[in-house]
């Protein structure tokens, strides 16, 4: 039997809008790729095992757990990390909704959370409560704040229907 090594993979995508190119180890996941050779720490590392969401981003416009994901496999995909989601440096309406609503307790899984919430408001314009909590329950608050980060969620999407 042949061994080959597993030497570096050279993968192409966009990232928050910006034609990227990264060479990484082949088993380098788009977690770690997006933090240390992109740049972007906004996605948070912390279970490694798509428990936590903790380090959502968007994949084609779907929320992915970038820990479980091989960079590799973003090739010639668009990728939105929580950075994305800013328009000019002036926070997405859903940041925006998080500050507000104080959301944000500790800060570690909002990144997650505003993703997935965001994916949430493109595919569904008017969520019931019951949807909000589906689409947040892959992403877990060690601070319990659970009741602020659905009520930002709505306030969110009560504030994009009355633009629309």
């Amino acid at each position: 039997m042949t061994e080959v090594a597993a030497g570096p993979v050279e993968s192409a995508f966009e990232v928050n809008g910006r034609k990227t190119t990264v060479s990484a180890p082949a088993s380098a996941t788009l977690l770690s790729v997006l933090r240390d050779r992109v740049g972007l720490t906004g996605t948070k590392f912390n279970c490694e095992q798509g428990e936590c969401g903790a380090c959502t981003v968007l994949l084609d416009d779907r929320p992915v757990n970038a820990c479980l994901v091989l960079a590799a496999s973003a090739h010639g995909h668009q990728v939105t990390t929580v950075e994305g989601l800013a328009d000019e440096g002036e926070p997405s309406r859903m940041q925006d909704a998080f500050m507000r609503c104080d959301a944000a307790q500790c800060g570690y899984c909002t990144p997650g959370m505003v993703v997935s919430a965001t994916a949430l408001l493109c595919r569904t314009a008017h969520p019931s409560r019951a949807d909000i909590e589906q689409a947040l329950s892959g992403n877990y608050c060690r601070c319990t704040g659970y009741e602020s980060i659905v009520t930002a969620v709505e306030a969110a999407a009560e504030e994009r229907g009355r633009l629309q």
